[in-house]
């Protein structure tokens, strides 16, 4: 049977809404949608390519905690209030997942509050950076 370990970022939001930064199964991890906020400062840029960075921070902080790395990861969605604006952060995606290459979509809706210009989830499965290559059945 596969362990289950939660993680946490600290933020307030978990706790208030019944959720975990991200949840280890197994060998697979699950993070949930992250923000541009800096969860040190609570700070948020107003530009969406920084808040992708931020994010991308976020996101590789609650992997490594988990046992994990963005190399790892299989499966990301994009969700962006302004689907104009997603090509703004694709130099800090190509950086991050260049040669990462997980399967992807993008999806424009609404997010919780007004400043957020994207929110990123992912899905990892420990080792699947040294899997490359390999044909999996």
């Amino acid at each position: 049977m596969a362990t289950r370990k939660l993680i946490s970022s600290g933020s307030a939001f978990e706790a208030k809404i019944g959720y975990s930064r991200a949840v280890v199964s197994g060998d697979m991890v699950f993070v949930s949608g992250c923000t541009g906020y800096d969860y040190k400062t609570g700070a948020i840029s107003e530009d969406v390519a920084a808040q992708a960075e931020q994010t991308m921070q976020n996101i590789a902080a609650a992997l490594a905690e988990a046992g994990a790395s963005v190399a790892d990861v299989v499966r990301v969605r994009y969700i962006l209030p302004d689907r104009r604006d997603f090509e703004k952060t694709w130099p800090v995606l190509q950086k991050w997942f260049g040669n990462v290459r997980p399967a992807a979509t993008m999806i424009q809706a609404g997010l919780m509050e007004e400043v957020m210009k994207i929110e990123i989830e992912v899905t990892a499965k420990k080792g699947a950076a040294s899997e490359e290559g390999k044909t999996l059945l």
